[in-house]
């Protein structure tokens, strides 16, 4: 499972030809990262797909995609029931997690950047990933079914995900999030003006054992003060 998150990490980044070279090493790799024969055959598709498209065409269908569509951000705490000055505090959580862990951060990107997140989550213990990812299962579901209906491929690694983590979807977050309009990446002025706004809000009633990345928030709380794990860095 370390292994798998670690290459799923790298194919949601934003392509390069570091990660394109890469490729063969991340198929090799998923052969023994236990788990199973159909997820491994949904990150291979996804692996082989970024692999076999021009780099330009690749690194622009990921700006249309992540970049430009907000209700496919890979940043989590974009989907998160909050004023800004929340959505500050569960950034300044996760990254005393990361600190705690020795993890540390390239300052370029945001701590609940996806791509980061697998990565740390790939230095813990299995059932600590299947618990984390689970608080942002409903996020992972909703993308998923986005990507999904627009015959992505990227839908392959959010499939993965989804069934890594140690919860099913809330059925009315995942409602709430699928009914928020989506944007127009094309449309460069409206796209301003989205992300002027203050971020949807989802959820706000699910209650304290709700599935949600405000209950992340807590567990990521809940980390610091305990010592860490580990000591110390086309659809198919």
């Amino acid at each position: 499972m370390n292994a798998a998150l670690k290459v799923i990490s790298l194919l949601l980044s934003y392509p390069s030809e570091e990660i394109r070279q890469a490729i063969p090493e991340m198929k090799a790799a998923l052969q023994t990262a236990g788990i199973g024969d159909t997820h491994t055959a949904l990150l291979v598709r996804l692996a082989d797909d970024i692999a076999e498209h021009d780099l330009y065409d690749a690194q622009e269908r990921y700006v249309f995609l992540f970049d430009r569509t907000r209700v496919l951000s890979l940043h989590l705490f974009e989907h998160v029931h909050g004023e800004s000055r929340d959505r500050g505090q569960a950034m300044v959580d996760l990254m005393a997690m990361y600190d705690a862990d020795g993890f540390e951060i390239d300052t370029r990107e945001l701590p609940d950047y996806l791509p980061m997140f697998l990565e740390y989550l790939s230095m813990k213990p299995a059932p600590q990933i299947s618990e984390l990812l689970g608080q942002t299962v409903h996020i992972l579901a909703a993308i998923r079914e986005r990507l999904k209906k627009r015959k992505s491929v990227y839908s392959n690694a959010f499939a993965v995900l989804e069934a890594m983590a140690s919860a099913k979807p809330d059925p009315k977050l995942l409602h709430d999030l699928l009914e928020t309009p989506s944007d127009d990446p094309a449309d460069l002025e409206a796209l301003d003006r989205i992300w002027e706004e203050e971020a949807v809000t989802f959820g706000g009633n699910a209650g304290e054992n709700a599935c949600g990345p405000d209950r992340l928030q807590r567990q990521i709380r809940a980390s610091n003060r305990r010592p860490a794990d580990i000591p110390r860095g086309k659809t198919v």
